[in-house]
């Protein structure tokens, strides 16, 4: 259910924690992903009250993005414990259904352009740009599968993929894993 995904979003968020001494740089973009997950979360819970269901799954989704990447990078610690990845989202209500497929279409191509306009910041042989491979290939693995849902008629769980997988991507550029070369608006920098 997308309002689980909201509670879950929300409760990892709440319990999160920031490993880094306050004073490092790696404090200050751990607390900076952590509040990106928060206002997506609240984003999400605010779409859902106002009945906008589809708004609501693409922004916990991106909020979760955002939330594996600050884990999976080392910023944040999250509790271990269920996560939206392994189900599938509900099908959505069938008066959203327009809406849905324009948005999953849109945020295909969106994460396609994000992928595109992106190059890794850090040298290469570095750690760091290693990293930001690692990013390129799961951003690259969520649109893919994405693509595969919106091909089967799984709108909603393509709609999951494409915000996931940009939530990741947003999240790296955002941490200074990337350059971006065009289209600065899909990100939030």
């Amino acid at each position: 259910m997308v309002s689980d995904c909201g509670r879950l979003l929300s409760e990892l968020t709440g319990s999160t924690r920031i490993p880094a001494p306050d004073t490092t740089l790696l404090h200050g973009t751990a607390t900076d992903i952590l509040g990106m997950v928060t206002a997506y979360q609240r984003d999400g819970t605010k779409f859902l009250s106002s009945g906008d269901w589809v708004n609501a799954l693409a922004a916990f989704w991106y909020g979760f993005g955002w939330l594996h990447f600050g884990a999976v990078s080392g910023y944040l610690k999250i509790p271990p414990g269920a996560c939206p990845l392994g189900t599938p989202p509900e099908r959505a209500p069938a008066w959203c259904s327009g809406q849905l497929q324009e948005k999953s279409v849109r945020y295909a191509r969106l994460l396609d352009t994000a992928r595109a306009v992106v190059v890794p910041a850090p040298e290469q042989g570095t750690v760091v740009h290693g990293a930001a491979d690692r990013v390129l290939l799961i951003t690259a693995v969520y649109a893919e599968q994405g693509t595969r849902y919106q091909v089967q008629g799984k709108a909603e769980t393509a709609l999951a993929c494409f915000s996931y997988g940009h939530g990741w991507l947003d999240a790296a550029v955002r941490a200074g894993l990337f350059r971006i070369t065009a289209e600065r608006d899909l990100f939030t920098v």
